[in-house]
């Protein structure tokens, strides 16, 4: 991990976005290892970041306030739970479901070969780019900003089709326990190891990760595992929430973005932990790459404490403190609401809206990164096997604008979906606004800390 080669998602995070036809004026060839993807994407802002931040957070406070002040529950609940449903034809449905399987079967067979056989250099690999740049960064989000199609197009739940399960009741009583472990264990693998750098270690790791997925399959089988375990279709599921399209039933429904947070997704407070954990993992990527953390960890390390202990510790100790922080407001709202809705009540239906918040620093996260890469994924697809000096898109100054809007549509859509969640659980509309008092100043929370971080330059994280 390291290299200036790196094609790493979490180390170019972006500050900024435009048409993509407007960026092909700026692309440029870049030498494979002559720069780490033609510099870094997150630049200083040039205001000051205290303003930045604080201008966010009142943005989110604002928003609070105009949607209770100019909305009421005949406006709000109507728009976001009455969607438009077409019915797919069932030749049609066949169809996309065959592609859809094939796709994913030969991209994830692609991944393996190239991945172990392939070019050494990162920005040549096809597994590496398809990975990073068309699975985690574009495919992701196309989930929350379209529609969840992974369930068509996993090749593992395909796979697993074709074997027999053996039949066990998935008998696991910790419920998304083994999700939120799953997910803070993928990231911890993805910021400490050189997942980005080497593609034979990144096909290793694809592959142990089939191995026990398909095992998992088998023992319990495809649709437990894939509901209950599988960190990475929670997290396409989740996302899907907050997409204006859904999938149910041999139909697509056409609703409101985030209409789908809305609704009562969350079983209890494992499910809940996994919503935070979502967010929290991609602010945690984005952490340890700020000046901030570089100082931290070389002043901690050098107190003694390894940095194989640093980095994991802060992934858990940064989750505990977001989801501390959360359910604290889920027990705060009972007093601020007055209400008998217990406070695991309330943290349940309170927690769909963060996903849009995680969506939104998503955007923030990884457009840009997108957007570089793009030419270089293309060029791999079409000489999976060559090693080449890839074209890479060079974002202009003031693309960091889109990294702070992202994040605050994020929030400003937590804020609208979290308020229709108030007046479907409360009668009264001053009771559905003071419920929300410690919820909207978590998101305040959220929002200045995404902020600060995408504000600060890019730095290669220290020790690893």
């Amino acid at each position: 991990m390291g290299s200036s080669s790196s094609a790493r998602p979490g180390r170019e995070m972006v500050t900024a976005g435009a048409a993509l036809a407007s960026l092909v004026a700026f692309a440029r060839p870049v030498a494979a290892h002559g720069g780490s993807l033609g510099g870094s994407a997150r630049e200083t802002a040039a205001v000051p970041t205290w303003l930045v931040v604080a201008t966010g957070g009142a943005v989110v406070g604002a928003s609070f306030l105009l949607a209770s002040f100019a909305t009421d529950r005949d406006l709000v609940v109507p728009a976001h739970t009455d969607p438009r449903a077409v019915a797919i034809p069932d030749s049609a449905r066949r169809v996309f479901t065959l592609l859809g399987r094939v796709l994913g079967v030969v991209t994830l067979a692609a991944v393996l070969v190239v991945g172990f056989d392939g070019p050494p250099d990162p920005l040549s690999n096809t597994a590496v780019l398809v990975v990073w740049a068309g699975w985690w960064a574009g495919f992701s989000m196309s989930t929350y900003l379209l529609g969840n199609t992974w369930p068509l197009v996993n090749p593992w739940r395909t796979l697993a089709a074709a074997v027999p399960a053996v039949g066990r009741t998935y008998v696991w009583r910790g419920g998304a326990w083994a999700s939120v472990a799953g997910l803070l264990a993928l990231v911890w693998l993805e910021v400490v190891s050189p997942l980005a750098d080497d593609p034979r270690i990144l096909a290793t790791t694809v592959l142990a990760y089939s191995v026990v997925t398909l095992a998992g399959c088998v023992v319990y089988g495809s649709s437990v595992w894939f509901r209950a375990v599988d960190p990475v279709a929670r997290v396409f599921r989740y996302y899907g929430a907050v997409a204006p399209f859904d999938a149910e039933r041999g139909s697509i429904r056409l609703r409101l973005p985030g209409a789908g947070l809305t609704e009562d997704i969350l079983d209890g407070r494992d499910e809940v932990a996994f919503v935070v954990a979502l967010l929290w993992v991609t602010t945690y990527d984005g952490l340890v790459a700020t000046p901030a953390w570089e100082t931290f960890a070389r002043t901690v390390v050098g107190w003694g404490i390894p940095p194989e202990v640093l980095y994991p510790a802060a992934l858990v100790a940064g989750f505990a403190v977001f989801l501390g922080i959360y359910l604290l407001a889920a027990r705060l709202a009972r007093s601020t609401a007055d209400t008998f809705v217990s406070a695991p009540t309330l943290a349940r239906r309170f927690a769909p809206p963060l996903l849009a918040i995680a969506a939104g620093y998503h955007v923030a996260h990884f457009l840009g990164y997108f957007l570089e890469l793009y030419p270089a994924l293309l060029r791999s697809l079409i000489a999976p096997y060559e090693t080449v000096d890839p074209v890479l898109i060079v974002l202009p100054d003031w693309f960091g604008i889109v990294a702070v809007t992202g994040v605050l549509l994020g929030h400003v859509l937590a804020i609208a979906a979290a308020h229709t969640v108030a007046f479907e659980l409360f009668p009264g509309r001053i009771q559905a606004i003071r419920s929300q008092y410690p919820f909207i100043v978590v998101m305040v929370f959220y929002t200045m800390v995404s902020l600060w971080i995408v504000t600060r330059p890019d730095v290669q994280p220290p020790y690893i």
